[in-house]
């Protein structure tokens, strides 16, 4: 496909005059299993600790438009047992990983960030993409990222950012957002083996973010093969208004996608033809700078 034919990308609304909304059939989507369920369906293996699974699900309760949550919020976002949330909490403020300023509300402590450093620190991937980014932000003024597919969102792991504000969300390393609706979820879903794609269609709630949000699963699979053979994806205002952004892969030695690299912008200062002129290439250039880079 031409780099310049990404028609395909964006999704196009479409009504037919021979199908009306109560003759289309409608297929229920499951909905998304809670972290106490997910810890139940485990809880047969003699060896998982359902304790430790529990403080963790409790952790990453904490969201960055939730910082401070309750015992019973808590319990509500995981499905945890109010009793056994108290508990986890109570171990992890000992720990010190958490606290609570009125004894009512808890919050995660600086002290947490440990968990997540020690990954930052051992991969090459992320000390390597620093520079890079940071590269691409000086030429294009503009925000890069590195994401990887964490279960079903992807998740930041380097970013240079400017001072433009681009969403309501700050984003940052440890961000986590819908993979369907990103330019690199998109990138990074478009590179899964057919039998982890089809499992990732049958188990994720398509929630519409916008009104320009891709939500039918024959379109957007659609989308995803168009990115592979385009070999860039471009996101148009589906995860916020007034948020585009494109992105590309990051390959290995053996050519496999171990991250997506992405630029994003806001939509009323850059076109989608200056994101495949003038953005693109320098992506490119830095996909391939990263992945050898990853070689060394």
């Amino acid at each position: 496909m031409a780099k310049n034919s990404t028609s395909t990308l964006r999704p196009v609304a479409t009504t037919s005059p021979a199908k009306t909304a109560s003759t289309v059939p409608r297929v229920a989507t499951p909905a998304p299993l809670t972290a106490a369920e997910e810890i139940e369906a485990m809880s047969g293996d003699p060896n998982f600790m359902t304790s430790l699974a529990r403080g963790l699900a409790v952790i990453r309760g904490f969201t960055q438009q939730k910082r401070s949550l309750t015992i019973s919020q808590l319990s509500q976002r995981t499905g945890i047992p109010r009793a056994a949330v108290r508990r986890c909490l109570y171990t992890l403020s000992r720990l010190g990983l958490v606290a609570s300023e009125d004894g009512r509300t808890f919050a995660l402590r600086p002290k947490i960030l440990g968990l997540g450093h020690a990954y930052l620190s051992s991969t090459t991937l992320a000390s390597s993409a620093q520079p890079v980014l940071d590269r691409i932000s000086d030429v294009l003024h503009e925000s890069s990222s590195i994401a990887l597919l964490d279960g079903d969102e992807i998740l930041y792991v380097a970013r240079s950012s400017t001072t433009r504000r681009i969403m309501s969300v700050d984003l940052g390393i440890g961000t986590r957002l819908p993979a369907y609706c990103t330019s690199m979820g998109r990138v990074l879903l478009a590179h899964l083996a057919p039998s982890e794609r089809d499992d990732y269609f049958t188990r994720v709630k398509l929630v519409a973010h916008t009104s320009k949000t891709q939500i039918a699963p024959d379109k957007l699979r659609n989308d995803l093969d168009a990115v592979v053979s385009a070999g860039y994806a471009i996101v148009d205002q589906e995860l916020e208004l007034g948020l585009r952004s494109i992105a590309v892969p990051v390959r290995d030695l053996a050519g496999k996608v171990v991250a997506a690299m992405n630029i994003s912008t806001q939509a009323s200062r850059v076109s989608i033809a200056e994101l495949e002129r003038r953005f693109l290439p320098e992506l490119e250039a830095g996909a391939r700078e990263l992945g050898a880079a990853l070689l060394a």
